[in-house]
């Protein structure tokens, strides 16, 4: 059964299924990966430490009750709603939390359509990370609706020397994941190497 569903994937590109029509998934590029990798690198050594839940990088499929499939670049599933992981398909059911990078090709649909979808669909927490500005938006689920928590802005030294010493104070390092009772994730451990 594996075999044939890695035959299945080989043989078909990466697609999503939005309001019933099949749209391409493009592939990620360097630095989309990369930030990818690193957060999934650091959610994935803190569950191997406190289990409590699993993250999936992207090209993991989430079918979402309503029949929306998509690829979120990166799905967390928390222990206690693991009955939704079909650990040879995919995510059958509504992740605790998604992250989207954007791209050139991907923005607008990660700002409108898929912020839509996720807040529709109940998706607790959602980020969406810029790594061309070194910016994190964290949206919470509240009462069915998303709102702002806030955003995560990673300055370099030049940006940082025309700030006033009140608003360098106002700078947040780390962004706290709710989702994971406020475990931080420092914004330089996401940027590395992202020019």
């Amino acid at each position: 059964m594996a075999t044939e569903i890695l035959n299945e994937r080989l043989l078909y590109p990466s697609y999503e299924i939005i309001g019933g029509k099949k749209f391409m998934a493009p592939a990620p590029n360097p630095t989309h990966g990369r930030v990818i990798g690193r957060l999934y690198s650091f959610l994935n050594d803190y569950f191997d430490e406190n289990e409590g839940g699993y993250v999936f990088s992207d090209n993991t499929d989430v079918h979402f009750p309503d029949g929306t499939l998509l690829k979120p670049d990166l799905s967390v599933v928390l222990e206690k709603n693991s009955a939704i992981i079909d650990w040879f398909r995919g995510i059958y059911g509504v992740p605790d939390m998604v992250v989207e990078v954007l791209s050139k090709s991907t923005r607008k649909n990660d700002l409108t359509i898929k912020k839509d979808l996720y807040e529709a669909q109940g998706v607790r927490e959602y980020w969406i990370i810029d790594p061309y500005m070194k910016v994190i938006s964290v949206y919470l689920l509240r009462d069915g609706k998303y709102f702002l928590d806030d955003e995560y802005i990673l300055f370099d030294e030049k940006e940082l020397e025309l700030l006033t010493d009140a608003e360098k104070a106002d700078i947040k390092h780390e962004v706290p994941v709710a989702t994971l009772d406020g475990l931080k994730v420092p914004l330089k451990y996401i940027f590395k190497w992202c020019h």
